[in-house]
Order: structure tokens, then sequence, then C-alpha cells
């Protein structure tokens, strides 16, 4: 370790986080080396441990599962020697190196990255790596990969075990993404690195390293509905029982709430979720907390979010006001149902902080009037959103026009 190295800002001894791939040893830096081989204490998981030559005398600690809630604990078991923490590939790219910077913080860290998988696989494979998305498989559900596939779209994804290429060729194959070309692509990097390649629609290969990545050439069978990241899915997308926010007042709200990066939506009188789960799929980062009092339809919530690839959504079963009391503050606050309930309204507003939005819609005289003493009392924009659609009159056409919707927009200020 070098001397520059050899204490952190407030003088603590640094955890040196080595990123080790299939190659093992013989694949690291000098400087990787250097520091394992003057390690008091090396931490990784069983495998990469076993990679280690003899050279490495340090105490071996494998880690324990469940991983996490065991990193503080063995940082403070260690604290004052000289650890150093194997990772795979990039420690930063979905691996520990996360998880350490928010435990110990970056300032006790020195990361020494190895290439990741993914920069092993667009090597191979020849894909430009900033236009190839990439979705992890690794302590997610396999739907997660479902808002990721679009027409002739390149994905990388990392894998969860041996089992997780054929459980993306049968989700590709239940999403009507068939045609797909799949290659997995096994110990990158190491001597035993080997491809498989085949279509999701005929997928048959056994289960074989654990180590993998999975490339998927998106192709979707003839008749597939396209479904954007953009707000305004078709209704047909939604299982529902009528309890829907139609498709183009959806995309009005959706408009609305302003969704970016990170934050977290209340969809309240969730109805069927289409509300939240499109809020969270206009980016990754977004999450959302769906509140529906009626069991029935809080399952079918869950069931919309799996199928159109936000598992992550939380299903709170419960009437609003009283099931917000614990939840975390909001940054946008969506009530498409329930407007009526006493002290919703005013429960939703104070629980959002200084610049939140609240987005209220109602089809009701007694809930327009809610929404107008309410803009009265904190301004915002109250506005009438009227949708006709064509349909046949006789032999001629005409409109039809859906029930008018009241919508109240707001931004709390202070």
């Amino acid at each position: 370790m070098s001397s520059a190295a050899a204490h952190s800002d407030d003088g603590a001894v640094p955890v040196t986080v080595v990123g080790i791939g299939a190659d093992g040893w013989n694949g690291l830096s000098t400087g990787a080396r250097e520091a394992l081989l003057g390690a008091e204490v090396v931490i990784g998981a069983a495998r990469q441990l076993g990679l280690l030559p003899p050279e490495c005398g340090g105490e071996r600690v494998a880690w324990p599962s469940p991983l996490r809630p065991a990193v503080p604990g063995l940082l403070d078991r260690y604290a004052g020697r000289r650890v150093c923490v194997l990772a795979s590939g990039d420690p930063m790219f979905f691996g520990i190196g996360r998880t350490l910077t928010e435990v110990a913080g970056a300032g006790r860290l020195r990361i020494l990255p190895h290439p990741s998988s993914v920069s092993y696989a667009c090597a191979r494979l020849g894909w430009p790596l900033e236009e190839t998305e990439v979705v992890s498989l690794v302590g997610r559900p396999v739907a997660a990969l479902a808002a990721a596939l679009h027409a002739r779209r390149r994905l990388l994804v990392l894998s969860a075990g041996a089992a997780t290429p054929a459980e993306v060729a049968a989700l590709l194959r239940d999403r009507g993404y068939g045609p797909s070309r799949m290659r997995v692509l096994e110990s990158l990097g190491g001597e035993r690195e080997r491809q498989l390649t085949g279509v999701a629609a005929t997928w048959s290969h056994p289960a074989g390293d654990p180590l993998n990545v999975v490339a998927v050439e998106c192709a979707p069978a003839e008749g597939t509905p396209r479904l954007p990241n953009t707000p305004g899915l078709p209704d047909e997308s939604f299982e529902h029982d009528g309890q829907l926010t139609k498709r183009h007042v959806r995309a009005m709200t959706l408009a609305a709430l302003a969704p970016t990066p990170g934050e977290l939506l209340w969809d309240i009188g969730a109805g069927s979720g289409s509300i939240g789960i499109e809020w969270m799929r206009t980016h990754r980062g977004c999450r959302a907390i769906a509140v529906e009092r009626d069991p029935v339809r809080a399952e079918r919530v869950a069931r919309n979010a799996e199928r159109l690839g936000v598992p992550g959504l939380r299903v709170v079963t419960g009437r609003a006001p009283d099931a917000l009391a614990e939840l975390p503050t909001p940054d946008a606050v969506f009530i498409g149902g329930g407007a009526t309930a006493p002290g919703l309204l005013d429960s939703c507003w104070e629980a959002l902080p200084s610049g939140g939005r609240l987005v209220a819609n109602t089809v009701t005289l007694e809930s327009e009037a809610l929404l107008a003493d309410h803009y009265r009392r904190y301004g915002g924009e109250l506005v009438r959103i009227g949708v006709s659609h064509a349909v046949p009159v006789g032999g001629f056409t005409g409109w039809r026009q859906a029930m008018p919707v009241t919508q109240w927009v707001a931004t709390k200020h202070g």
C-alpha cells in the first residue's frame, strides 16, 4: 500500500477494495497484487478468496449471507488493520463498492477496479458500451427485464446464477419477444470462457457456469404491442375492472406529476396501478407506492406492475389517509380516487416537502368542490380535461365524449 493511501482523511486505516475477474491473480494490476500481499485481512466471496495464491497470507474471511447487514460489523471488527475487500470486476458497477461507500464513506475506501463483465462482453460482441442497456437481475426478479424490451434494443443482463439464462428466455417468450437472439457469455476473461447462442423461443441449453452475462438482441414477434417508456400506454396493457385512469388523461396526469430520476410517488386510490406503474417506467430510478383499499384491486396492481417490468412497485393495502402514516416522504402525490375521504387532501399536502407536487383527478361534483376549495387555498392550476372518441353513428362517424375530468395541480412552496 502506498504511503499516500496509508490513512484516510480522519486518520483511520482505509479499506482497499480490489476488483477481480475470472482470470484471477494473473489479471490483477501490480497495485492490486501489492495491496493483497500486504493485507492482514481479506474479505470476499469464497469463490474469490480461492483465486488468491498462498503468498497472500492475510486472514481470509468469507462474506456471510445475507451480506449487507454484515458489512458494518465486519468493518468494525477489523478496524485499524490492513483490510482488502474482493469485488467482482468493477466494485462500483452493481458491486459491493456501493454498499461499502454507504456504510464507511468514500473517504475511508481505496478502490482498485478491474474491467467489469459488461466491458468484457461488449468487447467480445463488438457492441458500443454507451449504446448498450444493462439490466441487473442479481437480487432482483426477472420481471424487471420487461421494462427494457424494445425492438432492436441491445441488452446485457447481469445474471444471478446458472438458471438466469433460461429464466430470461422464458420471460422473452412470455412478453412476445421469442424471436430475440440470445448469447450467454460465461467466465469472461477466464480460462473457461465460452459462449452459448440461440433464440429465446427455442432456448434449450442446460444451465452452465453461474458466472455469466446474457446478451439479448430484442426482436418482437409479429403482433407484439409496443410499450414505450413515455406516458400513455394503451388501456389494454393493464388488467383492470374499469378503475383505470384512461390513456389520454393518464398521459396528461403524468406530465403534471413530472417524474425525474430518484423521486418517490404516492399513487392513492391506485385502482389498476396505471399511474404508479407508468411513473416508474419513465426511469429505473423512479419509485412509487400504490395505496389501494380494495385487496382484490391491490393484488391486480401487483400483477400489472410485474407484467409491465416494474416489480419494485410497493403496494399498500389500506384506506387513506390512515394508510399513509408510516410511508416515506413523497416527492409527488397523485389522488385518483377517494378525494372526499375526510382529511385526505390536507394529509397529502402536509406530507409533501417544499417543491413537492400534488395532482388530483375527479369526475364527481362533490370532489370537484373540494378541489376548487384547495385551489383557492393553495393555488396551482385547476383544469377541465375533455376527451372525445370517434365512433360509428349509423353509416357515419360521430364523437362520443368521455366523462370530463377535473384536475388540480399544485406545487408546495415553503
